[in-house]
């Protein structure tokens, strides 16, 4: 569908009796689909533990040998699924009470990885509210990428600099988000309304902390910095690569005039087809469409979702968009490209088109 067909969409109250998503949330809730599923996160979570503690202790028996940069990459991998651990705590799937979710979640967040849990959290949930709105999604913002041509028409600074080429740059970019986070989840405690921002920070700066002293405790100076950018970068390209086939390619938003609940999510979100290892590598969010439309569905009720969703878009002829995980990296790509033509001269290399499927 067409950005234009997307912003004239129908418009209807989201949860309004009769409305096209109350029907399809019926259907989920008597599937017994929003039912907590405590057992599969306790599992989950101690195996997610069980691995950051292994990969630390692996990082201390490996000790002064090059071999510890490999154990930097581990430890990537590690980091990952903590992310989308406290990604699931943030949406209450793992537990039901708001305060239990945000104790685990800086836990997880601020302590374990160095991510700033409640402004991240802030950032997500005006992302989910307007996926893909150039105005109130913070995810499109025209900070140093572009996202359609309209914004590279009056991009400034980075974004304007590297807009023109940004399709070349988009996974350089990524190794770089690592850094990103803990930079943003810093600067977000300068802000009144973020709450408690005391527990944030002593959390936040005790993982900083303790990471740097591991490092220099165990890694003679130039080894320890070699970990940390080897660890940084392969960790902020993994976290980049899990949350870019959800949306990027996908049509965005403008103005006022937006679909109703039900078409905003589906159709600026993009499903990866998959198996078991798509599944755990992507914690889940594969499954962008059934996430997007019920956020507080627990991770493993998202693959038996799938067909009840995808049935009903058609049956409302709602486009669904599935792709395989190296269809939605070339559309993402190519959208990239795209949306930063107006920032570079004619004749310029052009990407080849991603298939549909």
């Amino acid at each position: 569908m067409s950005t234009h067909a997307l912003n004239t969409a129908r418009t209807t109250p989201p949860h309004g009796a009769g409305s096209d998503f109350a029907r399809l949330s019926q259907q989920i809730a008597a599937a017994g689909l929003l039912r907590r599923r405590p057992l599969y996160y306790t599992v989950r979570i101690a195996l997610v533990l069980l691995a950051y503690g292994g990969a630390w202790t692996t990082f201390v028996v490996v000790g002064d040998s090059w071999w510890t940069l490999a154990v930097a990459a581990l430890l990537a991998a590690v980091f990952g699924q903590v992310a989308l651990v406290a990604h699931d705590m943030a949406h209450r799937q793992v537990f039901r009470l708001r305060r239990a979710s945000a104790v685990a979640g800086r836990m997880a967040g601020n302590l374990g990885i160095g991510m700033g849990y409640g402004w991240w959290q802030d950032k997500h949930a005006r992302h989910h509210a307007n996926p893909n709105h150039e105005q109130l999604d913070p995810d499109v913002a025209p900070d140093i990428l572009v996202w359609s041509q309209d914004q590279a028409r009056g991009a400034k600074g980075l974004a304007r600099a590297v807009g023109g080429s940004q399709a070349y740059l988009f996974f350089p970019l990524l190794a770089l988000e690592g850094f990103n986070l803990h930079i943003a989840g810093v600067r977000g405690l300068a802000r009144r309304t973020l709450k408690q921002r005391r527990q944030e920070g002593t959390l936040l700066f005790a993982n900083f902390a303790l990471y740097l002293t591991a490092l220099l405790l165990v890694l003679p100076p130039g080894k320890a910095v070699a970990f940390l950018f080897v660890h940084q970068c392969l960790f902020g390209l993994y976290l980049g690569s899990i949350f870019a086939p959800n949306h990027k390619g996908m049509p965005t938003l403008t103005g006022d005039r937006r679909p109703d609940f039900l078409r905003r999510q589906v159709l600026t979100s993009r499903n990866v087809r998959g198996g078991l290892f798509t599944d755990i590598a992507l914690g889940g969010l594969n499954y962008q469409i059934e996430h997007h439309l019920f956020p507080h569905m627990p991770t493993p009720q998202l693959r038996r979702a799938q067909p009840l969703v995808r049935e009903y878009c058609r049956e409302l002829d709602v486009e669904y968009l599935e792709t395989g995980l190296v269809a939605s990296y070339r559309q993402a790509l190519s959208s990239l490209h795209a949306a930063g033509a107006p920032l570079r001269g004619a004749g310029s290399r052009t990407l080849p088109q991603a298939p549909d499927a």
